[in-house]
């Protein structure tokens, strides 16, 4: 779609890019297969947006690198890179240790099994701070964790167990965002007993021998729940699209589908798919989507919306971004979610009208070869779902949805009054904080969890190689004494700034550093100090 088409979206709105300072849109449209598909990615929003499809005020925020700091944060990635090619000479000359594993002589020949710069950058600049992930957790993954303790000798290419345990680390990075990640109460008992009447595994697909009772109870449960006429679960959520937009779409190449158009004929495509997501999970926004629905009614096309992230997380009744914007569910033609994050349990579902449930049945690879979720699985999420819908009797999914609300607003301004740059909507629980720099990657997830508090810290190729930030996931399960323990992260700052301060000495920037012991966090984040 081209800009003057986007620019006449509704009624009339045009949107421009922004010259005060602040990023312009990177929503894109990605048109591929055998329908024209739209992939929009709403990193960022500072755009004009249609207010009068909206009941309630809708806020976002994703300033712009400053450019010193996008300066000195190539300046890193280049000083890592000239030390990297240093090192892969010492150990072609064998004067440093090689532990990468590395094709044979008579394999020079083959297809290499890494791309030169994917293998250069997991050798050189990945193993540096490897160790800020993949930590084996030995507890339930709850409002706390407890943590295997593990050390290296070789600069993170291997490491080894101490048989120490690090307990009650505040646990930031899960996907937890109803608090039902946990092995007591309603949900534990209930999965407990369908253990013992039907076991662990099922040992077949749904097509065959492993369509149980309980299989059909939750997806009636997840249709209701969605409000569609039925709805279909997979046992993976990363499945649950990978293997069913196939089947819907077809193949076809990207750059052929937006030149060139039909196959042979070369005429404009007849069906249009939009792919959204209901929160993005690396920015922390919401897609705006009362003027995706009104673009999707404009040009006819069909809507697939994938709340992963959402569904449970926003909305007053905790059913995604339709609930949150008080929108009709049939105005979605295709809603996909996963039950790994709010329902604490593992897979997805495509939830729409019965023609469609009815085909995938037939045509997904997932329905016809994956074996079936397990019944304790399944009943996890029959119990959190009645929960949330207030089924079981009680108000507690109600006192979860409200708790991870105030969570989320209370997170989110204590971080904005310290001074930090977050991005993201005011009510996502999904919060990122801008790091920048490669070395404060490994240095605030090590600092962090020196102080028992577990966060994930994310760089290129996973976000821009800019931006590289630390992602915080509120949960309903935190309480406040929680939330104000991760809150004064400025004290890790103030301690990096200040190591920074002695490693360097920097006589020209003594004034800077002195500085920032007022405003620590504001100096880590413009990239003061190199480690």
């Amino acid at each position: 779609m081209t800009e003057s088409a986007t620019s006449k979206l509704l009624n009339g709105d045009v949107c421009h890019r922004t010259s005060n300072g602040k990023k312009a849109s990177k929503n894109g449209f990605i048109l591929t297969s055998c329908f024209v598909l739209f992939f929009v990615d709403v990193q960022n929003q500072n755009v004009p947006h249609n207010s009068s499809l909206y009941k309630k005020p809708f806020v976002e925020s994703f300033e712009e690198t400053p450019l010193w700091v996008a300066v000195l944060t190539y300046m890193g990635y280049g000083i890592l890179t000239i030390f990297g090619y240093l090192r892969d000479f010492l150990r072609h000359w064998d004067i440093e240790k090689c532990h990468v594993a590395r094709e044979r002589d008579e394999q020079k020949d083959f297809v290499p099994l890494y791309q030169d710069f994917e293998n250069f950058y997991t050798r050189n600049l990945y193993m540096r701070i490897r160790d800020n992930w993949n930590r084996p957790i030995c507890s339930v993954p709850g409002a706390k964790v407890d943590l295997v303790e593990r050390v290296t000798h070789d600069y993170n290419w291997t490491f080894e167990h101490t048989g120490k345990v690090v307990k009650d680390v505040i646990n930031m990075g899960s996907y937890n965002y109803l608090g039902f990640a946990e092995n007591t109460g309603a949900c534990a008992d209930a999965a407990l007993e369908v253990t013992k009447m039907y076991g662990v595994g099922v040992g077949s697909t749904r097509c065959e021998m492993g369509n149980l009772d309980i299989h059909e109870e939750m997806e009636q449960l997840v249709a209701r729940f969605l409000g569609v006429e039925s709805a279909m679960a997979f046992g993976m959520g990363f499945a649950t699209n990978s293997m069913n937009i196939p089947a819907l779409m077809g193949k076809k190449l990207l750059r052929d589908a937006i030149v060139h158009g039909q196959p042979r004929t070369h005429r404009p495509w007849k069906k249009i798919l939009i792919v959204v997501e209901g929160i993005y999970s690396m920015e922390g926004s919401i897609v705006r989507l009362p003027e995706v629905i009104a673009l999707k009614k404009r040009y006819k096309a069909y809507l697939y919306l994938d709340e992963a992230h959402s569904i449970g997380a926003l909305g007053p009744n905790g059913r995604g971004v339709v609930d949150y914007f008080g929108l009709d569910s049939k105005d979605v033609d295709i809603m996909m979610g996963t039950f790994t994050k709010s329902f604490g349990a593992a897979g997805g579902y495509i939830g729409g009208k019965k023609e469609l449930i009815d085909y995938l049945r037939r045509h997904s690879h997932s329905a016809m070869y994956a074996t079936s979720m397990s019944p304790p699985v399944a009943q996890q999420i029959i119990t959190s779902m009645k929960i949330i819908m207030g089924e079981d009797g009680t108000t507690l999914g109600a006192d979860r949805l409200r708790q991870l609300s105030q969570n989320t607003t209370y997170f989110r301004r204590r971080l904005h009054e310290m001074g930090f740059i977050i991005y993201g909507n005011d009510d996502s629980p999904v919060v990122p904080l801008m790091l920048y720099m490669p070395a404060k990657i490994g240095a605030f997830g090590r600092e962090m969890l020196k102080r028992n508090i577990g966060t994930v810290v994310v760089g290129f190729p996973a976000t821009p190689i800019i931006e590289s930030r630390a992602r915080f996931c509120v949960s309903a399960a935190h309480t406040r004494e929680m939330l104000d323990t991760v809150s004064p992260i400025s004290n890790i700052l103030l301690l990096l700034i200040a190591k920074a301060f002695y490693q360097c000495r920097l006589m020209k920037h003594k004034s800077l550093l002195l500085s920032s012991f007022l405003r620590p966090h504001t100096y880590l984040q413009h990239g003061l100090f190199f480690l």
